[in-house]
């Protein structure tokens, strides 16, 4: 493992705003103790589930953290665009890329110069089951695995689409896996850039696809969009099961055990299946951090940060990848995180989660659009033509 940075004695304080609450920010305070008794640093933490809206309002206001979580790189694309994100030349940019998954430190540049860095990673299109009632193993493909029969559980899935302000992101995942592997990863990319309509024949079968899904689902669209995410797979685990299965990426575990009171062999997973062999892929995601304010205090919690010794502390406790690839396999303390660390770093077709790379306004909408969908799945046309016209605006196109 490479040698941690010299930090010496700097003391003072640095603010720090997160979407992390609950366990997830018991972690993170778990991550930044070794990094307070080194440096004599307070770490000021605040968790926000709208951390968005909270970030923008900061910037229109100049009341912004020293260090903050970002919602993805379209938000930071256009804030670093802005001048209110600071540059982090300060970090030995090669070292870290070498570090890290392909692609994941290039998601953090703009303009030539690294604006965020990742602090964990997560693989998205893990389809997680209950072994002690599902077993008939992984499906030869997606038509397999929607034929098959719930039983002795209520239904075949259980989703949920709550989370605060980012309402409907969990619906998100969802479509983007879907596309990538029923329309393949150029339509994917194109679709990012805001070159694909999303009333195209590829983006309108993807909501239809999950639409089927919703259909299958426990509870009715009511439920779905009350019940938070973090609570979604709750009664995959109760007697009889609620479901049979539920989409979810690789940091769902922590919940699971959490707020489901799952137990070890509780729950496993197999990748989100074929729906085109040609299109094989994985989806995954991130939790970026960038620097409102450049100060001593900041420069130092992004360095350590970024280091395997501090990614370590999250991996062992549960409910994370490492972004870093120093971080051993033997750290992961189950053999379900193992395996999700391995699809990551052996992936042959990664995409990044594509809703976290549109521009501001354009994943708001794709958020509220979800909710939207679930509640009423007939106003399919509505919603894509509305999409059609954010798309306009939020791509200058």
């Amino acid at each position: 493992m490479p040698p941690l940075p010299s930090f010496g004695n700097i003391g003072g304080q640095v603010t720090v705003v997160g979407s992390w609450t609950g366990s997830e920010q018991d972690s993170f305070m778990a991550m930044v103790a070794p990094f307070e008794q080194m440096t004599g640093v307070k770490v000021q933490y605040t968790g926000s589930r709208d951390l968005n809206a909270q970030l923008t309002a900061g910037i229109a206001s100049k009341n912004l953290p020293d260090v903050a979580g970002l919602p993805g790189p379209g938000a930071m694309i256009q804030w670093a665009k802005q001048g209110a994100l600071k540059p982090l030349d300060f970090l030995d940019v090669n070292a870290y890329k070498a570090d890290t998954p392909p692609g994941f430190a290039d998601l953090g540049v703009v303009e030539g110069k690294t604006i965020g860095i990742f602090v964990k990673a997560a693989v998205k299109g893990l389809i997680w089951f209950n072994p002690k009632v599902y077993t008939g193993g992984a499906p030869a493909n997606w038509d397999a695995l929607e034929a098959t029969s719930p039983a002795p559980a209520q239904n075949l899935w259980c989703v949920g689409l709550e989370s605060g302000g980012a309402s409907g992101w969990p619906a998100t995942d969802w479509i983007e896996d879907i596309v990538l592997r029923q329309a393949g990863p150029d339509i994917y990319d194109k679709w990012v850039k805001g070159q694909q309509k999303w009333s195209s024949p590829e983006i309108k079968t993807a909501f239809q696809t999950f639409g089927d899904v919703l259909s299958k689902s426990n509870g009715g669209p009511n439920y779905i969009v009350s019940t938070n995410f973090g609570d979604a797979a709750n009664p995959m685990f109760k007697t009889p099961p609620g479901c049979l299965f539920t989409h979810q990426a690789s940091f769902i575990t922590d919940f699971f055990q959490k707020q489901g009171g799952a137990k070890a062999g509780d729950y496993d997973f197999f990748p989100f299946p074929d729906i085109k062999p040609e299109f094989n892929g994985v989806t995954g995601g991130g939790d970026l951090f960038g620097m409102f304010n450049d100060t001593p205090q900041a420069r130092a919690l992004i360095q350590w940060l970024v280091t395997p010794q501090a990614q370590e502390i999250w991996v062992k406790r549960g409910g994370a990848i490492s972004a870093s690839k120093s971080v051993p396999l033997s750290d992961y303390p189950d053999d379900t995180s193992r395996r999700s660390a391995q699809i990551l770093t052996t992936a042959k077709v990664f995409r990044f989660d594509a809703s976290d790379q549109m521009p501001n306004a354009m994943n708001d909408a794709f958020f509220k659009a979800m909710v939207q969908f679930a509640q009423n799945p007939g106003q399919l046309d509505s919603i894509l033509s509305n999409l059609d016209n954010v798309q306009k605006d939020a791509y200058g196109t």
